[in-house]
């Protein structure tokens, strides 16, 4: 359980010091376009890896808890999406709020089955 633990708080602490530096790095929009494509890609990621798992082509436990766990998840969250969400609609673009959350959803599902496809045709 410790190495668990240590695994997903590694993993936990890059995933979120990436998305630091690629939202610092990023130029500053209306559009929270960053936030966007962070989750897009943590969520194909996310299930590239799990889908490697499940297909018994990634046996190292650890890692996979690193990097789905810690790094997937403090790489990519809910809680900027939900934030930018409700920012957009404070300042009264409730269109780009709505495009946003569908934006969001359906490109984070896609990439989650584009994950998938992508483990099945090298596993």
């Amino acid at each position: 359980m410790l190495f668990n633990c240590l695994a997903v708080g590694t993993g936990g602490f890059i995933g979120s010091i990436l998305r630091y530096l690629i939202t610092a790095a990023a130029p500053h929009t209306s559009f929270p376009w960053v936030t966007l494509a962070i989750n897009v890609f943590g969520t194909f990621i996310l299930a590239l890896v799990a889908a490697l798992v499940l297909r018994g082509a990634m046996a190292d436990g650890h890692l996979s808890l690193m990097i789905r766990v810690g790094l997937c998840g403090g790489f990519t969250t809910i809680g900027a999406f939900s934030l930018d969400t409700m920012d957009l609609m404070v300042h009264g673009a409730y269109l780009g709020a709505a495009g946003y959350a569908v934006l969001t959803c359906v490109l984070c599902v896609a990439a989650a089955f584009a994950g998938s496809a992508v483990a099945q045709a090298v596993a």
